[in-house]
């Protein structure tokens, strides 16, 4: 199913979808060169809003929990991809652990992970789960919504290796993004390749940060292909020293977000763009849209009432937030069944695999979609998100969703240049 398009999307998106179509070779060769200079992250989702003069990345997740959610005709795709980043890492691998989230009550969550693992074992490797949970003391059997079953198992460490009782892996992939820290029997693997790397967890990432790369990422992949890197890029600014329950900072949060909502202002008055500007002020680090905050004037952040402090002061693992990103909002204009919808990409490797919508009933084109009430709508379509038909409209299937593969490709390049320049010194690791 192709969702329904407004016809906001007519006019200026027409006119960037064609300059990507019009420039899709260099594109490719501008990506080939890329990646032959950075190693690509294993796997990763990107969350877009397409606003109609506007198509940017809005999150990065380099721990994807919604493989459940792409569409059945993706599978080769996803297999293909797999391999690549398999035989990239460790080509002889034969065994592989994979340590998922502790949500062993998320029926939606564990049905992301049964189809993982299905991924991972048509491309030739042996994969058994590992629970991080201290209740696993003996392999444990779980029953699927969808008739399906997880086996978790307890982990074993032996000297500088992980494996189980019986199972001596080549690699680790972590499906865990470590929000709450690193457990201590995941320290020091020094024998094996765990992926991603320890510090691509939110107790270590700061979404503040993969904004500054992918800044520089938009500026250089913009003159490639002569737009203003606006057009792909969000605007953003950071507040530390933030404490929602004490009230301190505040004044300092409203500053900043006057101060991007003016500079947003000024790039609408360019473009000629009539919607309100507004800003989301969201945890720095940590997913699950936990910790998010629409705002349109700087006033709406003082005074903040008790529900309010209460829902941004607090993250996943219970972590109190105390600095944010302020990150330019860009409106969506695209509707699932009359319902405000955002594109997700899923990409492995360097490859696009997929994506699907998330579909809010109850949430405007100027808010946060990742929240309660929110569903899935798999995208199935001939050809994937890398391969433009140059013969149709830009605002044809392919041709749109190859947009929205550049841009997602964009935020991976710049999530793999965020892991290579906040690898900890040799001690940090050993701590």
């Amino acid at each position: 199913m192709v969702p329904h398009l407004t016809t906001a999307l007519t006019g200026p998106l027409l006119e960037l979808e064609k300059r990507f179509l019009d420039h899709a070779t260099e594109i490719e060769r501008w990506m080939r060169v890329q990646w032959q200079d950075h190693l690509p992250p294993f796997y990763g989702s990107t969350d877009l809003r397409n606003s109609g003069f506007k198509l940017a990345p809005v999150d990065l997740n380099l721990f994807p929990g919604g493989f459940n959610n792409l569409n059945d005709a993706f599978m080769p795709l996803c297999v293909q991809a797999a391999q690549a980043a398999i035989e990239r890492i460790c080509p002889d691998a034969r065994q592989l652990l994979l340590i998922p989230e502790n949500h062993t009550r998320n029926q939606f969550y564990l049905q992301n992970v049964a189809k993982l693992v299905s991924v991972l074992q048509l491309t030739g490797l042996d994969v058994r789960l590992g629970s991080l949970l201290p209740e696993i003391t003996a392999p444990t059997t779980l029953e699927l919504a969808n008739g399906s079953t997880l086996t978790l198992e307890p982990l074993e460490r032996r000297g500088a290796r992980l494996g189980l009782a019986d199972f001596e892996p080549c690699a680790v992939l972590l499906n865990n993004d470590l929000s709450g820290g690193v457990p201590p029997i995941l320290k020091g693997l020094d024998d094996q390749w765990l992926i991603p790397p320890l510090h691509a967890g939110w107790h270590v990432r700061r979404k503040s940060i993969h904004a500054a790369v992918y800044d520089r990422v938009a500026r250089d992949f913009a003159s490639v292909i002569g737009i203003d890197p606006w057009r792909i890029n969000p605007e953003f600014g950071v507040c530390s020293q933030i404490d929602f329950h004490e009230r301190t900072g505040e004044e300092h949060l409203a500053d900043e977000v006057d101060r991007l909502l003016a500079r947003i202002r000024e790039k609408y008055r360019e473009y000629e763009v009539t919607e309100t500007p507004f800003v989301v002020v969201k945890a720095d680090a940590g997913t699950y849209g936990m910790g998010v905050m629409t705002v349109r004037d700087a006033s709406e952040v003082r005074g903040l009432n008790r529900r309010q402090r209460n829902k941004m002061s607090v993250v996943k693992e219970g972590l109190e937030v105390h600095e944010v990103i302020i990150q330019e909002g860009v409106h969506t204009f695209e509707t699932v069944d009359d319902a405000v919808a955002e594109p997700v990409v899923y990409m492995m490797d360097h490859y696009v695999v997929g994506g699907f919508y998330r579909v809010h009933t109850e949430r405007a084109r100027d808010e946060n979609l990742n929240a309660p009430g929110m569903h899935f709508k798999p995208l199935a379509f001939e050809t994937c998100c890398s391969l433009p038909d140059c013969r149709q409209g830009p605002d044809a299937a392919p041709n749109r969703f190859y947009a929205y593969g550049v841009v997602a490709r964009l935020a991976l390049l710049a999530a793999s240049i965020e892991i290579e320049e906040t690898m900890p010194a040799e001690a940090e690791l050993a701590a």
